[in-house]
């Protein structure tokens, strides 16, 4: 598979490491502006590093877009002409609609929304997608992509600006709550690197015991508190706290500013 990534950021720069990770490309283009900081790449096989657009979208057949949205415009503009009926457009770019799209490059593309998280450098991202009449043919190679870096989920585009908040914004959030049981950990007596271990590995087997026993969350909480024991009595002052409520207060507030950064 030829890929190009179009902005190679911090979010092009993970999908590249995921791609090339699991083996994903035949050949895979990464343009930046300036390419000092990603010549590094160039010592991967098949991958080229340019600040030519146009080369890297002539030698491939799907363009992943990872530019600021500000940006987004002036590419899909400079570039329109080259874009063919073998393209597959795949955006990353937050608060740009394929109607957006559409009206620079045409409906008869095939263009796909997808948002993933930085997750995606190991494998691990989830990722929700959506596309345009035309791009609906391609859905099942965007789904092949971002299945091999994680999990994926086709949604409605209306959608979208919420599932950054869950997905994308979700990432900080949890790193978050990773952080603050790490600073508990270390108040009840062990070394930073010890409580953060326990943290995120006890993260991730909560994660994979709601995903691999298809479970709820409140049946596996069922199974760990007791009467009167010390796990409902942590559990009820984090909620006497305001611990669930904050949190959703949180992600009401991202997305009310996604909100009003996608109409300025």
């Amino acid at each position: 598979m030829k890929i190009a990534i179009i902005g190679a950021g911090n979010l092009g720069l993970s999908i590249a490491k995921g791609l090339l990770t699991n083996n994903i490309i035949t050949q895979l283009y990464l343009t930046k502006r300036n390419t000092s900081s990603i010549s590094d790449w160039s010592e991967y096989k098949n991958t080229h590093i340019t600040d030519d657009n146009a080369e890297a979208i002539t030698s491939s057949d799907v363009i992943i877009f990872a530019v600021q949205p500000a940006q987004l415009s002036e590419v899909l503009a400079k570039n329109a002409d080259l874009f063919t009926e073998k393209h597959v457009l795949i955006s990353t770019v937050t608060g740009f609609s394929i109607e957006k799209m559409e009206a620079v490059v045409g409906n008869d593309k095939y263009i796909i929304r997808s948002m993933p998280n930085t997750a995606i450098s190991v494998g691990k991202s989830m990722t929700c997608l959506c596309a345009n009449d035309k791009g609906k043919q391609r859905l099942s190679l965007a789904e092949a992509i971002y299945n091999a870096l994680g999990t994926s989920i086709i949604i409605d585009e209306k959608h979208m600006r919420a599932a950054t908040v869950i997905c994308a914004s979700g990432i900080a959030f949890w790193m978050r709550l990773i952080r603050a049981t790490t600073q508990g950990g270390v108040q009840l007596g062990f070394d930073a690197d010890e409580a953060m271990k326990m943290s995120m590995y006890t993260a991730l087997g909560a994660a994979s015991l709601l995903i691999e026993t298809d479970s709820h969350p409140e049946q596996e909480i069922d199974k760990v508190t007791t009467p009167q024991g010390c796990t409902i009595e942590g559990l009820n002052e984090m909620e006497h706290q305001g611990l669930s409520s904050s949190l959703i207060k949180g992600i009401v507030a991202s997305f009310n500013k996604i909100n009003v950064i996608s109409k300025g």
